[in-house]
């Protein structure tokens, strides 16, 4: 793995760095390009099942390759390991019109995929309040309803779709990107990239149904646990990059003659930086590790999630003070990583719901043997 995550870091440095701007901003040009030289370096779909047109590395394996493809937020979606969750979802849930319409197109980087949970005026880490509705009329499914935070819905070819279904219970179907109609792009801190959609009257065939109706949850729990734990990662990557910025800031910054790093109240922004980062390393690979071994996977995702998003925005923030006004502008990488770790102590569920969550398991689980 040591020659590929050096393959990773050349590519990274050389194909997606000097466009970075332009594939965050959703050129889908400039992303089509990067893609098509992610294949040409062998590093296109890494983490996919190779039965789908992907290099089939386990999640144990492939683990460290994410920290270094998110490095960049644009990382993941150049090489195509964006397309796990999606893919691991339709391979495992989807009919055979969904895997061949939607499944092997998507994992040759013809059909791009994107989620659709929230609901405006609804708690998006509560999915008892969803609103929208899909009706069975015949082979068919009528969707009514409106989501958003719906990422990157301008380029996909199909939306799964969380909606409530004649069973009462909570359901995903897959909806052509054609049969959406998107309401607006929603600005996150300044930066495209979300969208809210109306779904109005929409049919879509049955056989567009993942699963059984009102598995809907359960499929969506795997798929936020593998997430989490994959998001967990590459913000370790991000966080990184930002420990990096600022340790070669204090460096060569140059004041009243002497180098920042002189400056001993300097000395414990990287000390707190370094220690956070080990923290956050070593609990998201316990995360790694839970999901294969399937012990204790809730709290340990959970955990990694808000030890990685409090490590990552407190590194950011370090950063940027270190480099002054330069910080807060587009000359450095450095806005563009606070918007994305700013919104990681939300994303995926507030840090709030998930700190309860452990709390609550620890509270009610047998205490430990006492030692003798």
């Amino acid at each position: 793995m040591d020659a590929v995550a050096d393959r990773m870091r050349v590519f990274l440095r050389e194909r997606v760095l000097p466009v970075e701007k332009a594939l965050i901003a959703g050129d889908a040009a400039a992303l089509r390009q990067a893609q098509d030289a992610a294949r040409a370096a062998g590093l296109w779909a890494l983490p996919l099942p190779v039965a789908l047109g992907g290099q089939g590395l386990p999640l144990a394996e492939y683990a460290e390759l994410a920290v270094v493809e998110g490095h960049s937020d644009a990382g993941p979606a150049v090489t195509g390991s964006d397309l796990l969750l999606d893919a691991t979802m339709l391979d495992a849930y989807g009919s055979s019109t969904v895997r061949d319409r939607f499944l092997r197109p998507m994992v040759a980087g013809a059909a791009p995929p994107s989620f659709a949970m929230t609901e405006p005026g609804q708690a998006g880490s509560d999915p008892a309040t969803l609103a929208t509705t899909a009706v069975r009329a015949g082979d068919a499914y009528v969707l009514t309803g409106r989501k958003w935070f719906t990422s990157r819905a301008a380029l996909a070819a199909f939306t799964t779709v969380a909606c409530r279904t004649d069973d009462g219970g909570v359901s995903l179907i897959v909806v052509p990107a054609e049969s959406l109609r998107i309401v607006r792009e929603i600005p996150v801190l300044g930066a495209g990239g979300q969208y809210e959609l109306q779904l109005d009257g929409v049919r879509v065939p049955a056989d567009h149904l993942l699963g059984a109706a009102g598995a809907g949850l359960a499929i969506a729990g795997e798929r936020l646990a593998l997430g989490r734990t994959l998001r967990c990662l590459r913000w370790l990557g991000q966080a990184q990059r930002a420990f990096d910025l600022m340790r070669d800031r204090l460096r060569t910054r140059i004041v009243r003659g002497q180098p920042l790093a002189s400056r001993e109240l300097l000395h414990g922004y990287v000390f707190d930086s370094h220690a956070e980062l080990a923290a956050a390393g070593a609990l998201t690979r316990a995360a790694v590790t839970a999901l294969g071994t399937g012990a204790d996977v809730k709290n340990a995702v959970a955990t990694a999630k808000v030890v990685t998003a409090r490590a990552f925005d407190a590194i950011v923030d370090r950063a940027i003070q270190v480099y002054g006004a330069e910080g807060l502008t587009d000359d450095t990488p450095l806005a563009m990583l606070h918007r994305t770790a700013r919104a990681a102590r939300i994303l995926d569920g507030p840090d709030e719901t998930h700190i309860s969550a452990v709390a609550r398991r620890l509270l009610t689980s047998p205490p430990a043997a006492a030692l003798s």
